[in-house]
């Protein structure tokens, strides 16, 4: 038995941007008796996070060593790129990356992006992280490329996003190590994917089996009451004309009644 089932908590890792809270709230109404404690983590400490047993999964950002984890990709956010109110992409409702050659684009060092450096003009120096690249926009030192989560999730009012179309993705994905595939992890794995509660795997598994057995009980008192009925002789069961007594033969003619004298 794992640390999780021994304890009966969920550990559930979550990274910047990510939004467990519909995971959580159908958890607690499956599963009210198992607490599930959320652990918020930077996205480049996840995956180590993970390896440590610090929790039994995690919503994290691909990629992840497949040699070591189980991942199930949920969803590929927008891109967009973080801009003051009054600059002039605001006039466009969406950017390419040609339209940021000219700008000074900031490359935080937790930046979620597999890219070397993102397109434009290079800052001064690299904030050390995503908020940081937020306040720095804020002061006119460059813009930001970002997932949208991220910009909403430091969202400021003198701040806005536009999308861009050909820049770099990143997903979000539920992973936990393969070897640690615990019916806790199992019954979260039914509620990402949408499984109803009787197609659950894991401790559901159980419910099934014991409504199975009820039905063949049911059904086991259900016989008796129908043998009772195929068991009459009636002569519509039987195939027979009913005002035909039981000793004529199939082929034989009625008489006549003779008349009296």
């Amino acid at each position: 038995m794992t640390g999780s089932e021994e304890s009966q908590a969920f550990r559930l890792a979550y990274v910047p941007g990510a939004t467990p809270a519909k995971w959580v709230r159908i958890w607690n109404e499956r599963l009210p008796d198992i607490p599930l404690n959320l652990l918020a983590v930077p996205a480049a400490e996840a995956s180590d996070v993970l390896r440590a047993g610090g929790a039994d999964a995690g919503l994290v950002r691909l990629p992840v060593d497949r040699t070591f984890f189980s991942a199930i990709p949920l969803y590929t956010e927008t891109t967009v790129v973080v801009v003051p109110k009054d600059h002039v992409i605001t006039a466009a409702d969406e950017v390419t990356v040609e339209d940021l050659a000219d700008e000074v684009l900031l490359h935080p060092l937790d930046d979620v992006f597999d890219w070397d450096r993102p397109p434009g003009e290079p800052a001064f120096e690299r904030p050390a992280t995503t908020e940081d690249a937020v306040e720095l926009v804020a002061a006119g030192v460059g813009l930001l490329v970002v997932p949208q989560s991220l910009a909403r999730l430091h969202h400021r009012k003198d701040l806005t996003y536009r999308p861009l179309l050909d820049g770099p993705e990143s997903s979000v994905a539920l992973a936990w190590p393969e070897e640690a595939t615990t019916d806790l992890v199992e019954d979260f794995i039914g509620i990402v994917r949408g499984r109803t509660v009787n197609s659950s795997r894991g401790r559901k598994t159980a419910t099934g089996e014991t409504k199975a057995k009820a039905d063949d009980t049911t059904g086991a008192r259900r016989k008796p009451a129908a043998a009772r009925t195929t068991g009459k002789s009636t002569g519509k069961s039987a195939g027979r004309n009913p005002r035909a007594g039981s000793d004529v033969s199939k082929g034989a003619k009625r008489r006549k009644p003779r008349r009296r004298a």
